[in-house]
C-alpha cells in the first residue's frame, strides 16, 4: 500500500533537513476528524518526545474527543514516578509508550509530525532497528533513533483497525538499554 520511498522520505524529513508540517487552515473543519486528527499530531509530537511526561499528564494532555492514547513509563528519565501500563500489555523489551490514535488515513501527516517532534528534541542519530519491530503494508514511518548512548526510541506510524474502522496511530517506544543494538 505505502512505497518504502515514503519510510526514507519521513526520516530525511526528521534529520533535520527544515520539515514544515503542511497542515493547512483549508484542511481544519471544526470539530471534523480533520481537525481532531490534526491536534492529536501536534500533541504527539510536542508531548511524546518528553522525559517529563506521565501517566497522569498523559491522561489531560491527551484528553482529546475522537482519540485513544496509551502510556506506560516505568523507568522515568525525569525525578517523576513510575507510570504503570494500564492500556495494551508493555511491549517486550521497553520500559515506555506514548501513543495516540485517530480516525481515519493521516499517516503521511502524522509521519511528518513524528518526525518533526524527533527533529525539536534534536533525536536525530539513526540507530539499529531491533528484528522484534516489522514494518507491515499500513507502516508510514518506523525508524530506530538513539537516545543517549545506552538508549534507543522506535517510533511507529501507521493506519490499522480500530473501533471506528481505519485509525492512524503514532507510538514512540523506548527499549531497555539490554534490548539496545549497539
Amino acid at each position: 500500500m505505502r512505497p518504502a520511498a515514503n519510510i526514507t522520505r519521513a526520516l530525511a524529513l526528521g534529520s533535520g533537513l527544515g520539515l514544515t508540517l503542511a497542515l493547512g487552515a483549508g484542511e481544519v473543519q471544526a470539530g471534523g476528524i480533520k481537525a481532531t486528527a490534526k491536534a492529536a499530531m501536534e500533541l504527539f509530537a510536542n508531548n511524546c518526545f518528553s522525559p517529563f511526561m506521565t501517566a497522569e499528564k498523559a491522561a489531560k494532555t491527551f484528553a482529546l474527543s475522537g482519540t485513544t492514547h496509551d502510556f506506560y513509563d516505568l523507568d522515568p528519565f525525569s525525578s517523576a514516578d513510575p507510570s504503570p501500563a494500564t492500556g495494551r500489555a508493555v511491549t517486550p523489551g521497553t520500559d515506555r509508550r506514548c501513543e495516540i490514535a485517530f480516525p481515519s488515513n493521516h499517516a503521511e501527516k502524522a509521519a511528518q509530525a513524528a518526525a518533526e517532534g524527533l527533529a525539536r528534541e534534536g533525536i536525530t542519530t539513526p540507530a539499529p532497528l531491533p528484528a522484534t519491530y516489522t514494518e507491515t503494508e499500513t507502516t508510514t514511518l518506523l525508524a530506530a533513533r538513539r537516545l543517549n548512548p545506552r538508549r534507543t526510541a522506535i517510533v511507529h506510524v501507521g493506519t490499522r483497525n480500530g473501533p471506528q474502522g481505519t485509525e492512524t496511530f503514532m507510538l514512540v517506544e523506548r527499549l531497555l538499554p539490554t534490548n539496545d543494538q549497539n
